[in-house]
């Protein structure tokens, strides 16, 4: 049984990890927080003792890290004598960690695909460009490695998997909706980075359709859902994560991601993208001073962990799965609804953190007691969905279905 933990990164996702992990720490044993600003983490560590979520007296402590510093890394999992780390540090940290955990032989766990600060959008599959590229390597070496273990790319994927196994005996289609019906009160703001989030939304947008990948720009479709709870919203397709899993593991289906926006947020980006704002290349001002202006967008925007105290609404995140069943057309909406003042007084972060931050100790739970501990790197839908769902369930994302019998509680 593998315990002890290591969290990488202190943003508002490492909050909710760090809370759940407290919360489960008889499974997970000791618990440290490290990232580059060290402060993060004692914030952190002073938040989950506030919050008294510790289930039972055991360590909690915080650790300066730079993670790009793999023999930095190597050393910190050695002397903390982790045996999982999840990693919800920055995107550009993947490769580096997920080395210092195939060096030491610690589990690894992610949310996100690895990119580097240099390239967006590059050629999918985008999995295929780094982390597949270890995966010989650590079935080798018997290491355990879940690639994207949030909510998109992450529970989704279980939901995909669940529908194909449960519920259709064909796939034909998968539509992954996404839709934050929340409010922060602020004139414009990011749910996480914005340096992360911007740079999903100014490359192509890729999905995976009749065999192929197809292009498309950002914006140029949109469709309306009538979702559970937060009613009818206008979503937009979107290049993502999980469509460059699930494209060779549904069986041929179309995988399309789609992710809710105002007409606000649209326009703001429109214009800071128009006029260069959004660029990652340097440009110099009249006085000689070099700046990049994502940045400076980035500096001028609020911290997104200062939204969660004025949050209020709901989320609501699931996957439209079409195909056959019993020789009929069948079609289930897998989804959970998040409330981001639940969220708040839980951990202290808002909905969007919590639904990205409880599913990878759900899945550092299940590799410590053994269900998950696959000695080989995966992507969520290439592992048994219930588990996880379980687990889910349990800690504070459950799972409600929709289909012809309408709206319930998903039984496992």
């Amino acid at each position: 049984m593998k315990k002890n933990v290591l969290i990488v990164g202190a943003g508002g996702v490492a909050q909710v990890v760090a809370h759940k992990c407290a919360q489960n720490n008889d499974v997970l044993g000791d618990i440290h927080i490290a990232s580059r600003t060290k402060s993060k983490c004692d914030a952190i560590v002073e938040s989950v003792h506030e919050k008294k979520a510790m289930k039972q007296p055991g360590v909690l402590e915080a650790h300066a890290l730079n993670a790009l510093d793999i023999e930095a890394t190597r050393d910190l999992i050695r002397n903390t004598g982790a045996q999982i780390v999840i990693n919800v540090g920055s995107a550009f940290i993947n490769m580096s960690v997920l080395r210092a955990c195939m060096d030491t032989g610690a589990a690894y766990i992610d949310t996100a695909i690895h990119e580097e600060p240099e390239k967006v959008c590059e050629t999918p599959p985008w999995y295929g460009n780094y982390e597949w590229k270890r995966a010989d390597e650590c079935a080798q070496k018997g290491i355990t490695a879940i690639l994207g273990a949030g909510f998109d790319p992450g529970v989704v994927n279980a939901y995909a998997r669940l529908a194909k196994d449960e519920y259709l005996d064909t796939v034909s289609d998968v539509d992954i909706v996404d839709v934050n019906a929340g409010s922060h009160g602020k004139y414009f703001a990011t749910n996480f980075d914005p340096e992360i989030n911007f740079r999903e939304f100014t490359g192509v947008v890729y999905s995976w359709q009749n065999g192929q990948w197809q292009k498309n720009r950002m914006f140029e479709i949109g469709k309306e859902f009538d979702l559970p709870v937060v009613g009818k919203r206008k979503a937009y397709l979107c290049g993502h994560d999980e469509i460059h899993s699930l494209y060779k593991n549904m069986d041929g289906a179309n995988v399309r991601f789609w992710m809710g926006f105002s007409d606000h947020y649209i326009n703001v980006f429109t214009v800071l993208k128009s006029i260069g704002l959004l660029s990652e290349h340097p440009v110099r001002t009249a006085e000689g001073q070099e700046v990049v202006p994502l940045k400076v967008v980035k500096a001028c925007l609020p911290d997104p962990a200062s939204l969660a105290p004025e949050y209020e609404g709901k989320t609501c995140i699931g996957d439209f799965v079409r195909g056959v069943k019993d020789g009929r057309e069948h079609e289930v909406f897998i989804y959970n609804i998040s409330d981001h003042k639940e969220a708040f007084k839980e951990v202290g972060s808002q909905g969007i953190s919590y639904t990205a931050g409880v599913p990878p100790v759900a899945a550092a739970m299940l590799i410590a007691s053994g269900e998950w501990d696959v000695k080989k790197m995966a992507n969520v839908e290439e592992l048994p969905p219930k588990p996880f769902l379980r687990v889910l369930n349990r800690i504070g994302l459950p799972t409600r279905i929709r289909d012809a019998e309408g709206d319930r509680d998903l039984v496992l």
